[in-house]
């Protein structure tokens, strides 16, 4: 079931536009004109993931309604066409996700941006570093309104241990002047550990001189917030930095997946490869390296065209995926796949890799109403002390000889292959 989005607006255009906002979020839109069908639709049913709603409604003119549906426990975005301190602070004093005035188009790309964040931040954990407990209950208080799992702590010694508990941290908040180890040391601490495409740091003080923000970007910081700052001030911030480690992520997923398959690219697979083997050695776990390669696949290019070339890799990738729950899968290019296994005896792995083999050679794939027979040869290469780069070596070279005798078969590398 799709989450719910409370839509209260009197305006028909803009209650049209934000439910055409919240569709194309996939939440399924309730829109109420006033505080009475707001107050009806409630009483039924208030389980709403969020709901924005209308400053001004003809049976409430001020602002009644957002105290009628954070009554019901669903957090609001209030929109407003007023923009007076009176009911801005009016707005503040009450624990809403936002607030949003109706000035231009912007409102709406903010809404949007808003309505994302609030359910993309669920479990995304944020970590507050501050000796006072009226100052981290205040910051708790407003990430707690925007979905984040908090953590805290009273000193940086404390701030480092709590990071290793819980990789789920993405975000810290220290402030500066605290016992056993300030901000701009545990900024730089972090530093040491966390690079900050991974976890983004933010410093706060309520020293008045400009020097403090400084340090603490020179430290590895992200960004500063000098106390007081404003809800509005600190969700921007936040969101900012949020949005900065979520591009990167992108960017990296992009970096490192191969665009048809959607498998580790070869890049990945080096990367990735040459850790866990590292950790195989070190702890003496037994592992091997395999390729596979599809049969005749310029056959099928050449017979069925390219988009059943592709759709031949896509079904590859699948049948990896179904065998192989605890290695390293990748395409590294063409019809060539890499397979990192460990942990299992040299007849489990073989066992593994020929039910793969014998799983694809024996199960028809279906294209533009034909069906297409496919096989596949793999080579393996078992606990070699040489480097990945030499360990692909001697597997292509295994590989090759399952090719040169007969195809759709395993053979592993040292067995009078070469």
């Amino acid at each position: 079931m799709p989450e719910r989005l409370l839509v209260v607006e009197d305006s028909k255009p803009i209650a049209k536009v934000i439910s055409q906002i919240g569709k194309a979020l996939n939440f399924d839109v309730v829109v109420a004109s006033s505080l009475a069908e707001t107050e009806k639709i409630l009483q039924g049913d208030s389980q709403f993931f969020a709901a924005t709603i209308d400053y001004a409604l003809p049976d409430a003119m001020d602002g009644e309604a957002i105290e009628c549906v954070l009554s019901h426990g669903v957090p609001g975005i209030v929109i407003t066409g007023k923009m007076d301190e009176t009911t801005r602070q009016k707005i503040l004093s009450q624990p809403v996700i936002d607030y949003i005035p109706k000035e231009n188009s912007q409102a709406f790309l903010y809404l949007k941006r808003v309505l994302h964040w609030q359910r993309a931040n669920q479990g995304s954990g944020v970590l507050v570093v501050d000796d006072s407990v009226a100052a981290r209950s205040h910051i708790v208080e407003l990430l707690k309104r925007r979905n984040f799992t908090t953590y805290v702590a009273d000193n940086g010694v404390k701030a480092l241990e709590i990071l290793k508990q819980y990789p789920n941290i993405k975000m810290v908040i220290t402030d500066l002047e605290m016992p056993e180890m300030d901000g701009i040391t545990l900024t730089n601490e972090i530093r040491k550990h966390y690079h900050r495409d991974n976890l983004s740091v933010i410093g706060i003080s309520g020293a008045t001189s400009g020097v403090h923000s400084a340090r603490f970007i020179k430290n590895g910081a992200d960004d500063f917030l000098r106390k007081p700052f404003c809800p509005e001030e600190f969700y921007c911030r936040i969101t900012q930095n949020i949005e900065s480690l979520n591009n990167i992520e992108q960017i990296k997923r992009a970096a490192n997946t191969d665009y048809l398959t959607e498998l580790p690219n070869r890049r990945a697979f080096f990367h990735d490869a040459n850790i866990n083997i590292e950790k195989y050695r070190a702890n003496h776990v037994p592992f091997a390296l395999a390729m596979l390669d599809v049969d005749h696949f310029k056959r099928v290019n050449d017979q069925y065209g390219h988009e059943a070339g592709d759709h031949v890799l896509k079904a590859i990738a699948l049948f990896l995926r179904k065998h192989i729950k605890s290695g390293i899968i990748a395409r590294l290019g063409g019809e060539e796949f890499a397979i990192l296994l460990a942990g299992i005896d040299k007849d489990q792995i073989l066992t593994k890799l020929d039910d793969l083999r014998a799983d694809i050679s024996i199960t028809p794939l279906s294209y533009n109403d034909q069906q297409l027979n496919i096989n596949v040869s793999i080579g393996v290469c078992f606990n070699s002390t040489e480097e990945l780069t030499q360990q692909i070596n001697q597997a292509d070279n295994a590989l090759y000889y399952a090719k040169e005798n007969g195809r759709n078969q395993l053979a592993v590398s040292g067995e009078d292959n070469e």
